[in-house]
């Protein structure tokens, strides 16, 4: 359970009170590069709410890289060496974590010349994308998104948790991927990442979020 009161508000003026708080972000780091998480499991929509959260930035004159976890996932081979199924593999060994750590926030690091690397797997080909990198000017913020990023020590400035019940993840989880609902309960006992997070968005009804800022 949160441990502050949550308050009802829009996606908008949530996403505009965000980006307020991460333009006056000093990074922790000393570097030129605020970062911000945006976690949650798919059925959070976290890159929609992403998105939004880099528009108010751009209209506030940032440069903002959007990256998505997903686009760091690991070969099928590696990912489903256990199986279609295995709710470990899908926990710990599913995304490339040392991949972010070298492409995304190695080169944010101080001293850092802010060539990111924007993905790296197609999940669907299942091969390289081969994308270009992307050179984020000093002052650009990055935006990460995707699920179970709390629990990874990623150098974040700003963590975002977009929440969800476990009846409503449920429900808005598609039918094929409720085999991964056991990793998010642990995820809960484990990183407690609504007790880590600096805001705590419930979604239970997408319509409806409410906050705690």
């Amino acid at each position: 359970m949160e441990r502050v009161r949550l308050e009802a508000i829009t996606w908008e003026r949530l996403a505009d009170a965000i980006a307020e708080r991460a333009d006056g972000l000093e990074p922790a780091d000393g570097g030129p590069w605020p970062k911000l998480a945006v976690d949650g499991a798919p059925a959070a929509r976290t890159g929609e709410f992403a998105e939004l959260i880099a528009e108010a930035l751009r209209l506030r004159g940032r440069s903002v890289l959007v990256v998505a976890a997903e686009g760091f996932l690991r070969p099928a081979s590696l990912r489903l060496e256990y199986g279609h199924h295995d709710v470990d593999s899908y926990y710990g060994g599913w995304f490339d974590v040392n991949a972010l750590w070298r492409e995304v926030f190695a080169p944010l690091e101080p001293g850092g010349g802010g060539r990111v690397l924007p993905d790296l797997w197609d999940p669907v080909t299942d091969r390289a994308t081969r994308s270009a990198y992307t050179r984020l000017p000093e002052g650009g913020v990055l935006l990460l998104h995707g699920p179970l990023l709390l629990g990874h020590w990623f150098p974040f400035d700003l963590k975002v948790h977009v929440r969800l019940s476990p009846g409503a993840l449920r429900r808005r989880t598609e039918a094929g991927e409720r085999w991964t609902l056991p990793a998010f309960e642990r995820y809960e006992e484990e990183v407690r990442p609504a007790e880590n997070a600096d805001v705590v968005v419930r979604a239970d009804d997408p319509r409806h979020p409410a906050a705690a800022l």
